[in-house]
């Protein structure tokens, strides 16, 4: 599904990411394990291109994604971020329709009541505006909206660091049987290795750019 060769990511001289090769097969969920600065987050955003490494390449379903249209790329891919990233102006269902209707199509109300079930969450949320909702809630919200599109791939950057203990671990658990009830390919970058050992299928370790 993902492979990455010898891909190198620098930043005038300091070298984020040191000559990375390892694939990801169809339907594995991976953890991406390593301190801050280790340049795991910054491998994880060479797939959807939100970076572009400076030597390597990086295969999507056996594609060079330098090659793909962005917005084909990233709609084949969701993508949940650390910060959880929702717009304040916008409801809950709008933010979780927001990449359908990127590409001109419009999310039905009944899907994204089930996109909102899929999260343990309340259908009738999606009339909330994000501030009216706890971090765990936030953090649904973004995994429901990055399954929005359907997509054969996720990634995760931190998705659960700045939750409490009993709200990552219910959340965790989500997301794994998310991944098997959609058929899903999973990369998950966290610095938490009990984290990446109860969730993934295989643990890789980053350190100095290097696994």
């Amino acid at each position: 599904m993902v492979e990455f060769s010898n891909v190198r990511k620098s930043y005038g001289p300091t070298l984020a990411v040191a000559g990375v090769s390892l694939a990801v097969g169809d339907g594995e969920f991976v953890a991406l394990v390593g301190a801050s600065g280790s340049g795991k987050s910054t491998l994880l955003k060479t797939v959807n291109r939100l970076i572009d490494p400076t030597a390597g390449a990086v295969r999507f379903a056996g594609d060079n994604v330098e090659g793909l249209p962005l917005a084909a790329l990233r709609r084949q891919i969701g993508y949940v971020f650390q910060s959880v990233g929702l717009f304040p102006h916008m409801t809950v269902g709008e933010n979780i329709a927001i990449g359908p209707r990127l590409v001109g199509e419009r999310l039905a109300g009944e899907r994204i009541a089930r996109l909102l079930e899929l999260v343990d969450l309340e259908p009738e949320m999606a009339d909330r505006l994000p501030d009216e909702l706890s971090g765990g809630q936030r953090q649904r919200v973004g995994v429901a909206r990055a399954l929005a599109n359907e997509p054969r791939l996720l990634l995760m950057d931190e998705p659960f660091g700045a939750l409490d203990p009993i709200t990552r671990d219910a959340l965790g658990d989500r997301v794994r049987a998310l991944h098997g009830e959609f058929g899903l390919t999973t990369v998950m970058v966290t610095h938490d290795m009990a984290e990446a050992l109860l969730l993934a299928d295989r643990v890789l370790v980053m350190d100095a750019g290097k696994v």
